[in-house]
């Protein structure tokens, strides 16, 4: 391969991972051309895509846009990116791997840097995050607004219960 043309696939690959910051790499060395039609029409059906890249011309793009990853770059490599984040990717990639024993996992990327896989599935999706957030503010505030009415609650009984006495106690008016 000449020079040119690897730089022509060096700028590709740059430009398409220029914003991409969350990926998984994967080793799908020996599946057969129906699995990864199958494989790839489904993910992109979940907005993911797959691409196998030369590791050589990989590492220098990552390197250059500064995607940080360990010693990976051995054997074929597939590289899967999109979806709403990293929890959705892995989680959509887990059903295939989990499914077909030649697709390995290689590790995975979040923000540009290097993170296991499992704990790329343990990773909230954004709406789950969201979620949390919503759950932590609430929590706090719901106490607080008890609090706040509970002893106005208390205040409110204790007169009802003496504007209760005192109508009892007065005498009825006697008929005329």
């Amino acid at each position: 391969m000449s020079k040119q043309i690897k730089q022509m696939e060096m700028d590709a690959l740059k430009q398409t991972f220029q914003d991409v910051r969350d990926l998984v790499m994967l080793s799908a060395s020996g599946i057969d051309c129906t699995v990864d039609n199958r494989m790839r029409l489904d993910l992109r059906k979940k907005n993911i895509r797959l691409q196998v890249v030369k590791n050589s011309l990989a590492r220098r793009v990552f390197d250059e846009i500064g995607i940080k990853v360990g010693n990976v770059w051995e054997g074929p490599t597939l590289l899967a990116w999109g979806a709403a984040g990293i929890a959705d990717l892995s989680r959509s990639l887990d059903a295939f791997i989990k499914k077909n024993d030649k697709i390995k996992v290689k590790t995975a990327v979040v923000e540009g840097q290097e993170l296991s896989f499992q704990k790329a599935l343990m990773m909230p999706t954004k709406t789950e995050a969201l979620g949390q957030i919503v759950g932590m503010i609430i929590g706090p505030a719901s106490q607080l607004a008890s609090q706040i009415i509970g002893p106005a609650s208390q205040l409110a009984s204790q007169i009802k219960t003496l504007s209760e006495k005192a109508s009892a106690s007065e005498p009825a008016a006697a008929p005329a």
